[in-house]
């Protein structure tokens, strides 16, 4: 079986791929975006998840999709979600 490396949270991936090569700081994008610098700042440091308003609004600034930025934090959710949670306890459905 090959390990697959977990996915990176979406405010690590805006940091890496945008605002670290562009110079800009989480309270700069957070004012071109309109929204207060702490969605911004906490975002970047992983502390919460990216919103579909976020989303929205970093694909209309960066120029890419709201669904590239959606995926990531799915993505993100998914493994973390198949880390954590017991299903030991729930017998798969039998084909009748």
């Amino acid at each position: 079986m090959r390990l697959v490396e977990s996915p990176s949270h979406p405010g690590e991936v805006l940091t890496e791929l945008y605002l670290d090569p562009l110079g800009m700081s989480a309270i700069t994008l957070a004012g071109r975006l309109n929204v207060p610098r702490t969605r911004i700042e906490r975002l970047v440091k992983g502390e919460t998840a990216l919103t579909i308003d976020t989303a929205m609004r970093l694909s209309k600034f960066f120029g890419n999709t709201a669904e590239f930025w959606v995926y990531l934090q799915r993505a993100f959710d998914l493994a973390r979600a198949r880390r954590t949670a017991d299903l030991s306890d729930i017998t798969p459905l039998e084909a009748g």
